[in-house]
């Protein structure tokens, strides 16, 4: 059957090629006044029977452009939309298979005042630092969302998870009309909100509400995206329902209602399924999570304008969830000079409710000052349920020490914090001043209950029983002021920034351990060694200055701070376990990036960074919790600084349709804090922490992709990449210390061939290759290897109906006996769309080989580990999605 399939697909693609016919116009752009190039005018073919996009190119530093395809049509008309000027029309007739349009000069609009109006819309605007997509120019299915107009645009890829990049940057912040729709989570807008009712896609730089107000330069390794809603979708009510109920008690529910009203939008969304789908979602569930999960979502967003220069945000969500879950892991633990096996089995199960309320205002008192306000309030409670075993054996098999557990937890956590940012501009050059303050306030109530039974074996037996209750109670403290005066040197180009940061955290940390008593049947005999009763402070200043440069096709920044830390413990239970610690430091960034051309740009930074020890790490307390690993900290560690570098380069041709996406990092640590742990003859652990220098990290990764147009129907875009690294880590196995060095290789292709309407195939493999070398020769050296590939087909014939298969393979050789080395998950679902597209009915087999696994292996310098959990086997599912809309 597979074979028929290809053999029909080449077969019909050598008869479509047979009725197109290739054709390449080009020509040169200047202004019709100064007969100047214009750079990054957009050019575009449509069709004239009914102006779907055939193409489009961009044109470049000396106004050049070059149409190329193929079409089964005769004539075609051709646009020129270029910021400032009127849009060119004409028809092209295709009677020869290349035209040379010579110079083409535009007229200045004299009624364009940012923007040209146009009737008819190009499908890319490049617009100094935004680029725009005209939605209706990007073909998609008939019922796609915006996740699937995304994956149509150049430049931007959208992985299985929904996470976004364009042109190789993460995208970490979806906007609705230019304000956020519901909360982080980017998929519930990109996968719940219809192509149809968008206009154009906005690309910029990810920029706070204060820098963009300010005329700062955003981040330049994040993107944002804003969603333009189609005028007459901005007053009305859309959403849809789905419901669905499959084999061995399988179900999900979920629907969504929206109110736009221009500038007020309310919001409302319920959801619940038992397939692994955690979050808000119409669809399935995770092919490699652990556990099954059970949960249920409820929300709502508000968005309005309060006056004419102030609007608020705002969205509440509640969340229920339970996951049950069994956990097998064998390890092999490395020692200097010998090995020893570690095997445990562990079940848990554990419920959630969670409470989340988040605010936004923005207040633009006048044109020059602009406060910004964000509130957050979150509650939940967790409950969890734990049993378990473990067990240790030498390299003779020899049972060295077990331990059986079972523990009940219950916590309840409330937090609140908020963010206040005040932005006042003075003149025109750029200067402002600006106040940010953020405080945050945490409580965590918890009741452990612990029964534990160990057995030490060995020349020494021992044996011991714990049944105990922990009443916990821990408060933090948190405020975090900075204050940023910036002075033009020179007007809008020359900045000097005098910048001061404060940052107060208090935290107190009180556990209560009671042992069970027989005699009074009660958790009643106080247990100091394992109570804790702390006050912890860390108080850090830093005043600094910034020095940046700013042209119009680069930057160049530098920052200088000098750090103040002084840190305090004050426990109340063992007072000469008390310390205070001051620390001084400098900390260093700069960075300068170089814009080519609209379509290319380098980045590069340095970065000077200094991280205390944390408070486990430093406190002298020895923590008994475990008995198998007694943990003890160590007062006289030092601060780790770390200098990081970074390098990249990114460019996309709108022309030739490929993109070229890399970076190179390099990390290296002084006084870097590792564990340090000593392994008596029975492997039980004592572990404390150390400073060491010389370890390192290398890193680099870059990406080709390439997008052919075969003709107005077919498109063909692959994806070819290589990452690799090298990382050197000092650490301290059973008191000596030691080098290792890791290598890792990876190399990843993928490619696309869409043919509109009939079918889309896109397969993808992925190698992983690590060794690791170690400078004992007790050590032996480790060498893996992990295949992956990916098949999806999806085929839109005949009419109405769509048939997708989700196919995965993996081959990881090195898995230990016992663990399945190689899997097989196939995903299969046949959905028909009915009344007039609103309305889709499908059937979907989740892993219809029945082989899902998540056996897996990690490597680190100490072990070698293999586990494999509980994952969601195969059901059938039948469901019905209603889509609904009144504008």
């Amino acid at each position: 059957m597979k074979y028929c399939f290809f053999v029909f697909t080449i077969l019909y693609l050598t008869a479509s090629f047979a009725q197109t016919k290739p054709f390449k116009i080009s020509g040169t752009l200047i202004s019709e006044t100064d007969k100047i190039p214009l750079e990054a005018a957009t050019i575009y073919l449509e069709r004239v029977k009914d102006s779907s996009l055939v193409t489009y190119t961009i044109s470049d530093k000396n106004g050049i452009f070059s149409l190329e395809g193929k079409t089964t049509d005769t004539h075609l008309n051709f646009y020129v939309s270029y910021v400032g000027y009127q849009t060119h029309y004409q028809t092209i007739h295709l009677d020869q298979e290349i035209t040379d349009l010579k110079t083409i000069s535009l007229k200045t609009d004299l009624n364009a005042l940012e923007e040209v109006f146009i009737k008819v819309s190009p499908p890319v605007v490049i617009k100094k630092d935004t680029l725009k997509f005209n939605a209706s120019s990007f073909k998609t299915k008939k019922d796609a969302n915006v996740e699937d107009l995304l994956k149509q645009l150049p430049g931007v890829d959208v992985n299985e998870a929904g996470k976004i990049t364009i042109n190789g940057k993460e995208v970490d912040n979806i906007l609705v009309n230019g304000k956020p729709f519901f909360s982080n989570d980017p998929t519930i807008t990109t996968r719940h909100l219809s192509k149809e009712i968008i206009e154009n896609i906005q690309i910029t730089d990810t920029k706070t509400k204060a820098e963009a107000f300010a005329g700062d330069e955003g981040d330049r390794e994040k993107k944002t995206i804003n969603l333009v809603i189609k005028k007459e979708n901005n007053d009305g009510v859309f959403g849809q329902v789905a419901t669905g109920i499959g084999t061995d008690k399988r179900y999900k529910f979920a629907g969504m209602l929206n109110l736009f009203n221009n500038d007020q939008r309310i919001s409302l969304l319920a959801g619940g399924n038992n397939i692994n789908s955690p979050g808000f979602s119409f669809g399935g569930g995770l092919t490699n999570g652990q556990g099954i999960t059970v949960s249920q979502n409820y929300g709502a967003n508000y968005v309005d304008k309060l006056k004419d220069k102030s609007d608020i945000s705002s969205n509440y969500f509640f969340s229920n969830s339970s996951t049950e879950n069994e956990n097998t892991v064998q390890r092999v633990n490395i020692l200097p000079d010998s090995r020893y096996n570690s095997n445990s089995n562990t079940k848990s199960y554990s419920e959630s409710d969670n409470h989340n309320v988040n605010l936004g205002f923005n207040i633009e008192l006048d044109s020059t000052l602009l406060i910004h306000i964000n509130p957050s309030f979150n509650v939940s409670k967790n409950n969890t349920e734990t049993s378990g075993s473990e067990a240790s054996r030498d390299e003779e098999n020899t049972l060295t020490n077990q331990s059986s557990t079972s523990s009940f937890s219950e916590a309840l956590n409330k937090n609140f914090s908020n963010h206040l940012s005040i932005t006042k501009r003075f003149g025109k050059k750029g200067a402002y001043l600006r106040f940010n303050i953020s405080n945050t306030y945490n409580v965590i109530e918890s009741d452990d209950f612990l029964n534990t039974e160990i057995a030490i074996f060995g020349d020494n037996p021992e044996t011991i029983n714990r049944d105990q209750f922990t009443d916990g109670d821990q408060k933090s403290k948190s405020i975090n002021t900075s204050t940023t005066f910036r002075w033009p040197l020179l007007s809008k180009a020359l900045f000097l920034d005098l910048k001061f940061n404060y940052r107060h955290d208090k935290q107190q940390n009180i556990k209560s351990t009671f042992a069970f008593d027989p005699n009074t049947q009660d958790f009643t005999q106080f247990d100091e060694e394992l109570s804790t009763d702390f006050k912890y402070t860390n108080k850090r200043s830093t005043p600094a200055l910034r020095l940046a440069y700013k042209k119009e096709k680069w930057s160049v920044s530098s920052e200088a701070g000098y750090v103040f830390r002084s840190l305090q413990n004050n426990d109340l239970l063992r007072p000469q376990l008390s310390l205070a610690r001051n620390f001084e430091t400098i900390e260093l960034r700069s960075n300068f990036q170089y814009q080519f051309n609209p379509k290319s740009y380098a980045y590069a930074s340095y970065g000077l960074d200094n991280v205390p020890p944390q408070l486990s790490q430093l406190q002298p307390f020895q923590d008994i919790s475990n008995p198998l690993n007694t943990v003890t900290g160590n007062p006289n560690l030092k601060p780790t600084n770390t200098h990081s570098f970074y390098f990249g380069y990114n460019t996309f041709n709108f022309q030739k349709r490929n993109g070229f996406f890399s970076y190179i990092y390099a990390n290296l640590s002084n006084n870097q804090i590792v564990t340090k742990t000593t392994i008596d003859e029975n492997f039980v652990r004592n572990t404390s922490y150390s400073n060491v220098d010389g370890g390192y990290t290398l890193s680099a990764s870059s990406s080709y992709n390439k997008t052919i147009k075969i003709d107005s129907l077919k498109t063909f875009k692959y994806n070819v990449g290589l990452s690799a690294s090298i990382n050197k880590s000092v650490n301290f196995n059973n008191d000596v210390q030691y080098a290792s060095n890791n290598t890792a290789l990876t190399p990843h292709l993928g490619i696309t061939f869409a043919w509109d309407n009939v079918m889309m195939i896109v397969p993808n493999y992925r190698l992983s290759f690590n060794k690791t070398t170690f400078d004992l020769d007790d050590f032996e050296n480790q060498e893996f290897i992990n295949h992956s590939a990916g098949l999806q087909i999806t085929t839109f014939v005949p009419k109405n109906f769509e048939w997708r298969h989700d196919i995965n393979f993996n081959y990881n050789p090195n898995v230990g006996e016992g663990f399945q080395k190689s899997a097989w998950f196939w995903n299969t679902t046949l959905a028909y769309t009915m009344f007039k597209d609103q309305g889709t009915l499908s059937l979907k087999i989740y892993d219809l080989l029945n082989q899902n696994t998540n056996a897996r292996r990690i490597a680190t310098q100490n072990y070698i580990q293999d586990s494999q959990s509980t994952v969601l086997k195969q059901y059938f599912m039948f469901s019905f999605n209603w889509k609904f809309n009144n504008f």
